[in-house]
């Protein structure tokens, strides 16, 4: 009778019961963020053919600069990272180096203040990629130069080619 009664008591002390049981259920909790920042293509971009070994967006050239509209309804919550491209996506087989030259360049932009984004904006990826921080709700319009030289002053082979600018909206 001892040992019952102790047992009792150490079970009882410890808060544990032998006739108890646990019912538990796990309720997840679910949401959507939607992006406040868009990018659009506002100007499709071309290449022009000056010489045989050169490709270029330069209007000055018979290229085309591509340019891109960014558009957010929240200030400083995004920032913008585009860049110039340093390959091609298509193009016919090259047996020699390209070498890549561009810029990213403010345009305009819907309120007065973002004319202070070019000035404040940094570059990385070796001067490819230019970043620009979303100080104001609006929409921004930027553009791209490309420049491909193949292999100093060898002519492109003949046929179509193809890059890329890659334009983000990166949440801050």
């Amino acid at each position: 009778m001892k040992k019952i009664i102790s047992l009792a008591l150490v079970i009882g002390l410890t808060g544990c019961s032998l006739f108890t049981s646990k019912v538990e259920a796990n309720t997840n909790i679910i949401g959507t963020v939607e992006s406040r920042c868009t990018v659009v293509t506002d100007t499709v971009g071309y290449y022009g053919n000056p010489n045989a070994y050169t490709l270029t967006t330069l209007p000055a050239s018979a290229g085309q600069l591509p340019v891109v509209r960014v558009d957010t309804t929240l200030a400083n919550a995004y920032k913008a990272q585009i860049s110039y491209p340093t390959s091609f996506s298509s193009s016919p087989s090259l047996g020699d180096n390209v070498t890549w030259t561009g810029a990213v360049a403010y345009v305009k932009g819907s309120a007065s203040g973002m004319s202070a984004y070019q000035a404040a904006s940094t570059t990385t990826n070796n001067g490819a990629m230019r970043v620009y921080n979303l100080t104001l709700a609006g929409q921004t319009w930027f553009s791209v130069s490309s420049q491909a030289l193949y292999g100093g002053s060898k002519a492109f082979p003949s046929g179509s080619y193809a890059a890329t600018v890659v334009a983000e909206c990166i949440a801050q």
